[in-house]
């Protein structure tokens, strides 16, 4: 076992500072080394001692998180991970976040929630050690932060089977239409957005899966909406998949490609955590891999963990066309390491050339 991960809590609430310390500490991978009332008692103690990654609030005294947060990365870049209350402002202003350069979000109405504290905390832990993995775009000249800490908690680990069954019989023929299922998760919500601008707006429909909490995933779907050439959307039960558009599955729900006759739909469903997730890219995956067979696209990119690695082996077993991007280009090498590990990746790809092959895939149908 490696050094453990030093993690600094920053946020004025003292509920929530215990809570943050009492959750990342049940992990044996995780040290709280200290914790601040806003960013200026953080920046004295890291004066001292500099973590590995640091939780960060929004609303605090003297200085706001997004402030700090700025300045953090412009000075001394240290993976960040924000803690946003669950509303629709605060969505606007955790996209801000993600854009300046935080890794992920952690939902701060949850974490004091008895009945909701057992997925939270596998997902608080989680996030924490995919910031601890993630390389910055100024670090990655070197090094990088790299750990050696396992993402899994200690509850049971649910695969796809709890949602759907697995694929049967023969892939469906080709038809005119493909349909691209891509999942992400740790540096996705960027990763993406340099995906999706590059396409044009006659591009093949498409469904995503990112690991983002509830709300803040409408949110991201409308920062895309108004910078990409294809419609982008929150997907809703029974949206259709078409040409020119883009469904993102909404936090907290699972989403499934669904098929009636030659046309796509999604189904949006509620369900347990798979692989750890929800939603979940093996569900999504999996769904295409019994819907669309050899008429899918997969795309697994930047993430921590595992979730898809499974899903994109039975896309591949199915007939579809899959890629991963490539390691140099991710923050956070584990979900596409993990899919070619299994082998079920036709082909791996910077970040800046999926786009491309989206397109020259789409031209064979």
């Amino acid at each position: 076992m490696g050094k453990k991960i030093r993690v600094l809590v920053i946020d004025d609430s003292a509920s929530v500072r215990q809570t943050l310390v009492r959750i990342l500490e049940e992990d044996p991978d995780i040290e709280v080394m200290g914790v601040a009332t806003d960013p200026f008692m953080a920046a004295r103690k890291m004066q001292e001692d500099v973590p590995d990654v640091i939780t960060l609030d929004v609303e605090m005294p003297r200085m706001d998180g997004i402030t700090f947060l700025r300045k953090l990365m412009s000075q001394h870049p240290i993976p960040v991970v924000m803690c946003s209350s669950l509303t629709e402002t605060g969505s606007e202003t955790l996209i801000q976040a993600l854009e300046a350069g935080a890794v992920d979000i952690i939902l701060k109405s949850k974490i004091g929630a008895a009945d909701s504290l057992a997925d939270d905390a596998i997902r608080i832990r989680e996030v924490v050690k995919g910031a601890a993995h993630a390389r910055l775009p100024s670090l990655r000249r070197g090094v990088g932060v790299v750990r050696s800490a396992s993402a899994d908690g200690p509850a049971k680990k649910l695969t796809a089977d709890a949602m759907l069954p697995p694929p049967t019989g023969r892939a469906m023929a080709k038809t005119t239409e493909m349909v691209v299922c891509v999942g992400a998760s740790t540096g996705g919500t960027e990763a993406l957005r340099e995906f999706l601008e590059a396409l044009p707006a006659n591009a093949p429909g498409m469904v995503i899966v990112q690991h983002m909490p509830e709300k803040f995933t409408a949110a991201f779907a409308k920062r895309l909406n108004g910078l990409c050439e294809v419609e982008v959307k929150e997907a809703a039960d029974g949206d259709a998949v078409l040409r020119g558009h883009v469904l993102i599955a909404p936090g907290d729900r699972h989403m499934l490609l669904e098929r009636q006759g030659a046309r796509y739909h999604v189904s949006v469903k509620t369900g347990p955590l798979v692989s750890r997730h929800r939603p979940s890219v093996d569900v999504l995956f999996r769904s295409a891999a019994r819907s669309a067979g050899s008429n899918a696209m997969g795309i697994i990119m930047t993430g921590m963990g595992d979730d898809g690695a499974r899903g994109m082996l039975e896309m591949h077993q199915a007939g579809a066309y899959t890629v991963a991007q490539d390691e140099a280009s991710c923050v956070v090498f584990g979900m596409p390491k993990e899919a070619i590990a299994k082998g079920g990746v036709s082909r791996v790809l910077p970040l800046d050339q999926i786009a491309r092959e989206v397109l020259l895939t789409q031209q064979k149908f």
